[in-house]
């Protein structure tokens, strides 16, 4: 059982924690901040971390060992200590918490704080007190947005100080935007403060999604101006809801009745997880946002979209929601669904897209400034697609070539870090085996391959690739057996016809995704191996053909004409050569009968 330090502040801090929620923070004995979380209940939370006889993974282990104190804040609710944990967390950046990362770069909509404030997109927010809405992932949609809002709520664009005392005292005139229509003159005190702050309210509604609040407003509008008898009017109001209408129908995506959901979902590796979010209204996106997550302690998806979560919170503090949608059960309060199918299943899947695709962009900008980050992911893929104990860095892979059991070998092709070793490829005549007979040669080439690793004590593979399917399998697990070495090295088959993978003792093959990078790195060394195999097999046959004419020739043995060959390179220059340069080579007397046989 992991215990703080006998002196440690934290002891008797343990002991008087409150049973509330809240958020604690983790200091070492020099007061370095380590790690700072969220509970339900801050008693049970933080001494479960000193409770435990075994820790999920190392790095939670270490953390421990480092707490020397903690403080706690207690607030009144857990949506409250989330958000407080997630502001904290990038406030102070501890070294053991997530490290979070959004998508900052895509553009927001700022609305300032000032009488009249004015409308624009932004790339860089600031904290003075002014309103963004965003990030918008796509552009174009933004400067459809701003083009809608400019269309329905004329505001102005200038820098002008409109103060009640600069107005009163006509300090500005109106400008070319007031003459086409794009403003007001709310600098020349032609539209009074209520007037710009109704528009502005409108804008947010927009901006929010709430096109329903816009239309209802925009219609009483235009009624009471038709039975005003102020027709111009009426009809600029409603060419204004036209405007809407069209924007709404354009812009819905499932179904108009889907109203004030968000959608969370997550895409993630080893490394990254990285968090997609949608704000829905009205049928529509009016909000697109995706967070990058450094893993620290092998966090669960569920408090990674809790942190996420917590994130999109923050930033949506004035925004209802009736729906939270999420791909699997969170643990926290508020009205979140696991769809099973539907249109809200569809937009789960949507989101689940977009951050697969913000994965792979953030995945390939990591891997081209530092290629050893795909090999490390392409090892862990295989990995964790074959179920593998340690990380695949070295792989070998076999195969058998043989006609009707004639001039059998076996062929064994070594992959290093995902890519071939071709010094390492090794190639066995097969010497035991008589007939075809691929089983007793996979058990032959194994034995040849790892008796002389165990003799001359090189370090084994972490995987071997039999080419074949459960026959090759187990005369190849005999081999390792017999060996004494059968569980030290992973073993598996991968069958031709369906490109399924055997295990030892299985029956049931593991299929795995056509499209995955594991199988095609299998593939590529099961194909490797039978070229590699093939060619040897070839160039035996052809070498073996020209042999079996020389030992026709009766007292020429195999070993002689092997040597004929090895000097002399063919049987036509063997033809020409006379019979005192053969005997230089095999002596006088098989020198004569080889020179007998080609004069007949």
């Amino acid at each position: 059982m992991a215990k703080p330090n006998a002196i440690a502040p934290i002891v008797d801090k343990l002991k008087i924690l409150p049973n509330a929620p809240g958020v604690y923070k983790y200091f070492d004995k020099n007061g370095g901040l380590l790690y700072i979380g969220k509970a339900k209940d801050l008693s049970k939370r933080v001494s479960s971390y000193f409770n435990k006889n075994h820790y999920e993974n190392r790095k939670t282990k270490v953390l421990v060992s480092k707490i020397w104190d903690v403080n706690v804040t207690v607030v009144p609710t857990e949506m409250d200590a989330l958000l407080l944990e997630n502001s904290l967390i990038k406030e102070f950046q501890p070294k053991y918490n997530i490290n979070l990362k959004d998508d900052k770069s895509f553009p927001l909509i700022k609305i300032t704080k000032e009488r009249f404030p004015k409308v624009f997109p932004t790339r860089n927010p600031i904290k003075d007190g002014s309103k963004y809405y965003g990030p918008y992932a796509n552009v174009r949609l933004m400067k459809i947005v701003l083009e809608l809002c400019k269309k329905i709520y004329p505001t102005r664009n200038c820098t002008y100080n409109l103060s009640e005392k600069n107005i009163a005292a006509k300090k500005f005139k109106v400008c070319l935007e007031y003459q086409i229509g794009n403003c007001k003159g709310a600098c020349e005190g032609l539209e009074s403060e209520e007037e710009y702050q109704e528009s502005i309210q409108g804008i947010k509604n927009i901006l929010r999604g709430n096109l329903k609040e816009v239309k209802d407003h925009l219609k009483h509008k235009m009624e009471r101006a038709a039975a005003d008898w102020q027709y111009e009017e009426a009809a600029k109001y409603k060419a204004k809801l036209e405007v809407v209408e069209k924007y709404q129908t354009r812009s819905t995506v499932v179904n108009p009745r889907i109203n004030d959901v968000d959608i969370l979902n997550i895409a993630q590796n080893e490394r990254y997880a990285y968090i997609n979010y949608l704000r829905i209204s009205g049928g529509i996106i009016i909000q697109s946002r995706n967070l990058e997550m450094k893993k620290r302690l092998d966090e669960s998806t569920e408090e990674l979209l809790e942190i996420a979560y917590g994130e999109v919170q923050k930033l949506n503090k004035d925004t209802e929601t009736e729906e939270i949608i999420v791909p699997i059960k969170m643990p926290l309060e508020g009205n979140f669904i696991v769809p099973v199918s539907g249109d809200k299943k569809k937009l789960l899947q949507l989101s689940y897209r977009n951050a697969q695709l913000y994965m792979q962009e953030k995945t390939n900008q990591y891997e081209k400034l530092d290629p050893e980050l795909k090999v490390e992911r392409l090892l862990t893929k295989i990995k964790t697609d074959l179920r593998l104990k340690d990380l695949p860095v070295h792989m070998e892979c076999f195969d058998n070539s043989n006609i009707q059991g004639a001039f059998p070998v076996s062929a064994c092709v070594v992959f290093k870090n995902g890519k071939p070793s071709k010094k390492d490829y090794r190639h066995f005549n097969i010497k035991t085996v008589e007939g075809p007979d691929d089983f007793a040669s996979m058990y032959e080439a194994l034995t040849r391959r790892y008796s002389r690793m165990i003799e001359e004590k090189q370090p084994f593979p972490q995987l071997i690739v039999i080419d074949g399917g459960k026959g090759q399998l187990s005369s190849s697990v005999k081999a390792l057996k017999d060996l004494g070495i059968y569980g030290q090295i992973a073993i598996v088959g991968i069958a031709k016809r369906l490109e399924e993978i055997y295990y030892p003792g299985d029956s049931m093959p593991l299929y795995i995704d056509k499209k995955s990078e594991s199988l095609r790195v299998i593939q590529l060394m099961r194909d490797e191996a039978h070229r590699f195999g093939i060619t040897h097999h070839r160039n035996r046959r052809s070498k073996g053909t020209i042999v079996s004419k020389l030992t026709e020739i009766n007292g020429i043995g195999d070993e002689t004409a092997a040597e004929l060959l090895r000097v002399f390179k063919s049987v036509a220059r063997i033809k020409k050569t006379s019979v005192d340069d053969l005997a230089s080579v095999i002596g006088p007397a098989k020198a004569t009968l080889v020179a007998n046989y080609f004069d007949q």
